[in-house]
């Protein structure tokens, strides 16, 4: 009993996961039910953004557990649990086009709450630490490793 008390409580997430060189992966990536930094679940975000080498993902064709190098994660979709019918006025909201290495463009908005003085498309690229960016598009969210982008361009 004392081992079950010292678990963190996980959830799993669904998610496609294109991986370089396997392809598409279906499966789930494992989320807090309590993020340390808001309240409410771990978005799939903040587990692509640690500092760990690698992730664990639930597979579901074989329905097994790996463990995936991020480095070789291109991109991370996903449907959001509560879309967002409003967005805050703290939010930067930024039209963009990502051209990727595979020579896809994706085209969505990055929606954050940027601090002041840095809410510019260039700062959020360049945000220490912080290998994923998120991309909003019509259909679903992204997760985008930013080692696979070619350049992004802004849309007005």
């Amino acid at each position: 009993m004392q081992r079950e008390s010292l678990k963190i409580r996980k959830t799993q997430k669904e998610v496609r996961l294109w991986v370089h060189p396997e392809g598409q992966v279906i499966g789930a990536l494992f989320v807090s039910e309590q993020s340390e930094a808001h309240q409410g679940r771990e978005q799939p975000l903040a587990v692509l953004n640690r500092a760990n080498p690698f992730v664990v993902v639930r597979r579901r064709h074989p329905d097994e557990l790996r463990f995936y190098n991020r480095a070789s994660i291109i991109r991370v979709s996903y449907e959001e649990d509560e879309p967002a019918q409003t967005i805050s006025k703290d939010t930067t909201v930024i039209a963009c086009e990502l051209h990727m290495m595979d020579g896809s463009i994706l085209s969505g908005q990055i929606r954050e709450t940027l601090p002041a003085g840095y809410a510019r498309l260039f700062d959020y690229l360049n945000a220490d630490g912080n290998p994923f960016l998120r991309l909003v598009t019509v259909e679903e969210t992204l997760l985008v490793n930013k080692s696979y982008i070619i350049h992004v361009r802004q849309i007005d």
